[in-house]
């Protein structure tokens, strides 16, 4: 008897079930850099910890965000969250208010006392001179990898520019004190107003092999202004450090700023809390190119702070100070007009800028000093082997985040230096565009607002002005995240597959694509919420 035609074919001979030669594409899975990540000066893997708080395991999440940042509350606080600004979710609705998960995981952890382990001890000492971010941050590092660490700072407290030169109302002490003392507890040994005049030989002298620059900008820059009496003029630092003292600074009623930085908003709201009924900010440019993030200008307004654009202060004779006002030529440079007028003031706080003090530098063969910055090489380290320097010290963004970052790759790259095999970053990936984002999945959902104290809370205490997250809106805003070019396993690839070739491989395991059924039509990259699946031609 003849045979049905479907058994006379040969046995995966169908074309019903498998691809043909026709085949012009093929779907592969893709991991991208979500521009949140890209954009973190201190290298976080940001959705890799939303990821983890988005299913409300928060020690977990708090664990992968510390792999890189030992300080997420105080960076939660301080950091100025470029992470925000480059987030694809911004052309969507809002950016997903990454900085105050960050800083409700660092919270957290305080609250449930969630500790740091540090490696076995492998015999490397490593000295660290000056206890900012980045001082600390290559301390956490260092001993991660089994480093034993000393660390000398000048000042009677750790924290560096983050304690002397960020107001409490911005950092409470309590926070900086409980990160910072999380990491002392790893093991490293403190030496407190110790300041170093020769790092070479302060590292022989104490055994250790290596020695890490981390000295933070604590020169105030000067202006030239005549003046009756110098008393009544200082500097921004100056002041916020004495803000750290039993007895703080008398400044008067009406206080002048001049500068145009996040330390002259600093300065003036702090002289609103000391009693100021006027801080004037005096700044010779117009608000649009002011170095100061809006968010201060705006908090700093709230507050009663005013500002003087277009403006110079040309000398001070009493309470009198002359000030100029400028124009803008057609280059966007502000020149003198001529034009002067006087204002009565108690006080004038200079807030130009700072600079970092290398003098203790200067007998260091082999290292090299140029506009005011060190000079070092890609792995960090400067012309005198074994001295690696970072933060404030080299030519960068002069950011607590930035130090941050600093601390960490000197730690790495100290470490590889030590074992005698260079350290090298990672390749990164393609960066994950908003294009290749399929928005229409994602529903509506507006960033979570933290409350603020009111202004008169503000100017009557030195409390902290923003408030945090809760439990509740914490999972909520982590769960915003877009997961940008990174699969998160939605199963939409699974679901529009029409020939079953997409295989799940558990939970936490992604998929892969079964090439033998895949016939190249594409719905799977056309419907990957998070831009994770690309076709790529197919080879002959």
């Amino acid at each position: 008897m003849q045979k049905p035609f479907a058994t006379t074919l040969d046995p995966g001979s169908s074309l019903t079930n498998h691809t043909g030669t026709w085949r012009t594409e093929r779907p592969v899975y893709v991991d991208r850099l979500p521009p949140c990540n890209n954009a973190c000066a201190a290298g976080e893997n940001i959705q890799g910890w939303l990821y983890d708080a988005e299913g409300g395991d928060y020690r977990r999440a708090w664990g992968t965000l510390v792999v890189e940042n030992p300080m997420p509350a105080i960076m939660g606080r301080i950091c100025y969250h470029p992470c925000e600004s480059s987030c694809n979710r911004g052309q969507l609705d809002t950016a997903v208010n990454i900085h105050a998960v960050e800083r409700f995981l660092g919270d957290e952890a305080i609250r449930q006392g969630w500790a740091f382990e540090a490696a076995p001890s492998n015999g490397e000492h490593v000295l660290i001179i000056g206890s900012g971010p980045s001082g600390l941050s290559a301390a956490y590092h260092l001993r991660r990898l089994g480093h034993r660490v000393t660390l000398c700072e000048a000042q009677p407290a750790l924290g560096g520019m983050m304690r002397y030169a960020i107001p409490k109302y911005r950092l409470p002490r309590n926070i900086l004190d409980a990160e910072i003392d999380r990491i002392v507890a790893m093991g490293v040994h403190i030496r407190l107003n110790t300041r170093i005049d020769d790092p070479v030989s302060e590292m022989k002298q104490s055994g250790c092999d290596a020695v890490y620059l981390a000295v933070g900008a604590q020169l105030a820059q000067r202006a030239y202004i005549p003046a009756g009496d110098a008393k009544r003029i200082l500097d921004a630092l100056s002041l916020l450090r004495a803000m750290e003292g039993d007895e703080p600074p008398r400044l008067g009623r009406r206080v002048l700023v001049y500068g145009g930085g996040n330390t002259a908003l600093d300065a003036a709201r702090t002289a609103k809390r000391l009693g100021a009924t006027e801080a004037i900010v005096v700044y010779r440019r117009t608000r649009e190119v002011m170095p100061a993030h809006d968010s201060e200008v705006r908090e700093a307004e709230d507050e009663g702070v005013q500002f003087r654009w277009l403006s110079t202060i040309k000398k001070e004779e009493g309470t009198t100070f002359t000030v100029e006002k400028m124009k803008l030529d057609e280059k966007g440079f502000p020149q003198p007009t001529g034009e002067l007028e006087t204002i009565d003031a108690d006080a004038l706080v200079l807030a130009l800028g700072q600079n970092v003090d290398l003098e203790f530098l200067k007998d260091i063969e082999g290292l090299g000093i140029e506009k005011g910055s060190v000079v070092v090489d890609s792995q960090m380290m400067t012309g005198s082997p074994g001295v690696f320097a970072g933060g404030d010290m080299v030519p960068s963004e002069r950011s607590a985040t930035t130090s941050i970052g600093h601390g960490k790759k000197a730690a790495r790259h100290i470490d590889g230096w030590l074992r005698g095999k260079a350290w090298a970053p990672p390749a990164r990936h393609p960066l994950a565009s908003f294009d290749r984002l399929n928005t229409w999945y994602y529903s509506d959902a507006p960033k979570s607002v933290q409350p603020v104290l009111d202004e008169a809370r503000r100017l009557s205490t030195f409390d902290e002005v923003s408030s945090g997250l809760d439990p509740s809106t914490a999972l909520f805003e982590a769960r915003r995240c877009l997961s940008c070019g990174n699969c998160f396993e939605c199963d939409n690839c699974y679901g529009v597959c029409p020939d079953n070739a997409v295989i799940k491989l558990g939970a936490g395991s992604r998929f892969k694509f079964n090439y033998e059924y895949c016939k190249g039509c594409g719905l799977c990259a056309a419907e990957c919420p998070c831009g994770a699946i690309e076709m790529i031609q197919e080879q002959a």
